[in-house]
């Protein structure tokens, strides 16, 4: 039985986008389908000798928790939460039109400079315990000792930058809240090669599977199609990061310091890579469905030839045993007593001439 599609659930779905429609520019409206209730804010502030983490119940306390000369990471969990969101904003300061890119979650990976403060948005992609593609949106605004961070749940790839921080563990903890910013984005942009290894192994084992003639069938048409998708969605979101940090490169904010540009040198580099090795992966992917429908042309081809050379074998002795099989009585072979045993023997003499004709040939 044939599943029902619920035309009316799918619409909502696309069209929540209209929520916004016709609202004053810098309206904070969650667009997204991770609305989880769950609202937190975490406090992570260093220096070079000291180390703290601070989960904030009340948001009112917030800007009072930030202490001046310490980095100030402040991670908040759930876009959703539209209210929140606004309070945050006006306790640092932020423009409108920042929040309203915050809780889009639409919105393509962007940059925009204030006077107080860097806003950047990005897409972090990561894989899931069963290797499958997750996508997830994050804002980062840099302001002077405070970094925030925006995300939709609490799973992310900055784990490693958290070890490092309480750990002391290289130069983090020297440095300026820009360098922490260069940190959670080299974070996001080392996911992505993490996550291209992985759309690798699924074009080599699609390739095997296509050059297999007991596997190439309908179900790997529609994997081919899945991974073509995957890597085209991946493609979009990692091709504007490579605008991004050349745009910080060339920055005269004075948030970004000069010695930070070097570290987002050599990230310009990797999303370079990246950015190469996207379109190189979405080309293979694309070709994978060239090379399947040619097999399976191929295929079709062989089965009518081997078709076709029956047929042309047989044609000729039907011919023959439809002259013979004609009812009428002055056929001179009728009365011979061999007659029936030399159409055979033409019969067959007919069959071996058209076969080694073929062979001779090569279409067999």
């Amino acid at each position: 039985m044939k599943k029902k599609i619920d035309i009316r659930s799918a619409l909502k779905k696309s069209f929540r986008s209209q929520q916004k429609a016709g609202k004053a520019p810098g309206s904070v409206i969650y667009q997204g389908l991770r609305n989880t209730g769950v609202f937190s804010v975490q406090l992570i502030k260093y220096n070079s000798e000291s180390y703290a983490e601070v989960d904030i119940p009340d948001l009112q306390n917030c800007s009072a928790a930030i202490e001046p000369g310490k980095v100030n990471w402040v991670n908040i969990q759930g876009l959703s939460k539209e209210d929140e969101i606004e309070k945050l904003g006006k306790q640092f300061g932020l423009n409108p039109l920042l929040l309203e890119d915050t809780v889009n979650t639409g919105s393509r990976p962007k940059i925009d400079e204030y006077d107080n403060c860097i806003f950047m948005v990005l897409k972090m992609i990561y894989l899931d315990d069963e290797y499958h593609t997750i996508t997830e949106h994050i804002a980062l605004v840099l302001m002077e000792d405070v970094l925030l961070l925006f995300q939709e749940v609490e799973m992310d790839v900055f784990d490693p930058v958290r070890a490092r921080l309480s750990n002391k563990l290289g130069k983090i903890r020297d440095r300026g809240a820009d360098y922490l910013f260069y940190v959670l984005m080299d974070a996001v942009i080392d996911q992505y090669f993490i996550v291209l290894e992985n759309v690798y192994d699924k074009i080599e084992a699609l390739e095997n599977r296509v050059f297999s003639d007991s596997n190439s069938d309908k179900d790997t048409v529609n994997e081919i199609q899945l991974l073509k998708k995957e890597v085209m969605q991946i493609r979009k979101y990692i091709r504007p990061v490579k605008e991004l940090v050349g745009h910080l490169l060339k920055t005269e904010h004075t948030l970004v310091k000069p010695d930070t540009k070097l570290f987002l040198r050599d990230a310009y580099d990797h999303i370079t890579q990246i950015a190469e090795n996207t379109e190189m992966y979405l080309e293979m992917a694309m070709n994978l469905m060239d090379v399947h429908m040619s097999n399976v042309s191929n295929k079709m081809n062989e089965v009518m030839k081997v078709l076709t050379i029956m047929a042309s074998i047989f044609i000729p002795l039907t011919f023959i045993a439809g002259v013979y099989g004609m009812n009428f009585r002055n056929m001179p072979e009728l009365n011979s007593p061999y007659g029936y045993y030399i159409v055979w023997g033409i019969m067959i003499l007919v069959f071996v001439i058209m076969i080694l004709y073929f062979k001779r040939k090569r279409w067999l």
